[in-house]
């Protein structure tokens, strides 16, 4: 594991290949990116929408696009196949219409890779069972007047998802402890997913 990264990040360096063209959608301090930069030489762009951030992505070395993802046309921005690798983390559950923003990095990227928190999480569920309030927890952080998060999902919706608009899961990975291995949906603090456009799309 590399101390200075994420855990979360740590997690899926190995599915971003050595010198890729890498878009980093919600690129937050430009962290990963510039990990990535120094370590598999990729050719990165960040997309992010916040001054503060994006001041700290560029302190970081990385190249940034000031872009509400919202709003932006990826296809329009960039073309098709324009990247190796588009990534979004902890991003998606935030986004008016996720479902959208899949597409467009399934679109404009070979293939895709997202993360975001697993809304059925043990905890998240005793939270609501005993107290009967929203769950607050180190991966969901937030009151629920607060919250950035308004489409929270599971392994499960994901994969639903997936399932339904033909998109190809290459590969699944869980934050989580020893159980969340064999019980992601359950344990799993945060999920991972590599995508692709499935055959026929």
């Amino acid at each position: 594991m590399n101390a200075h990264l994420k855990a979360e990040f740590d997690l899926l360096l190995d599915w971003i290949p050595q010198g890729a063209r890498v878009l980093d959608l919600g690129c937050g301090s430009g962290e990963l990116l510039a990990y990535l930069v120094q370590h598999k030489q990729v050719k990165g762009v960040g997309l992010e929408m916040d001054d503060s951030a994006i001041v700290s992505s560029i302190a970081n070395g990385i190249d940034v696009i000031q872009a509400d993802l919202n709003t932006s046309n990826l296809v329009e921005l960039f073309g098709e196949k324009a990247f190796d690798v588009v990534l979004t983390t902890q991003t998606l559950q935030a986004m008016q219409r996720p479902d959208h923003l899949v597409e467009s990095m399934i679109s404009v990227g070979k293939r895709a890779i997202v993360t975001f928190p697993n809304f059925a999480h043990w905890r998240n569920r005793l939270q609501l069972l005993i107290d009967g309030k929203m769950p607050v927890s180190e991966t969901l952080p937030y009151q629920w007047y607060d919250t950035p998060n308004t489409h929270l999902c599971t392994f499960a919706d994901f994969e639903n998802f997936c399932t339904n608009r033909q998109i190809a899961i290459l590969a699944q990975r869980v934050q989580g402890n020893l159980l969340a291995q064999g019980l992601p949906n359950l344990f799993g603090e945060v999920a991972l997913y590599h995508i692709e456009q499935g055959i026929g799309r």
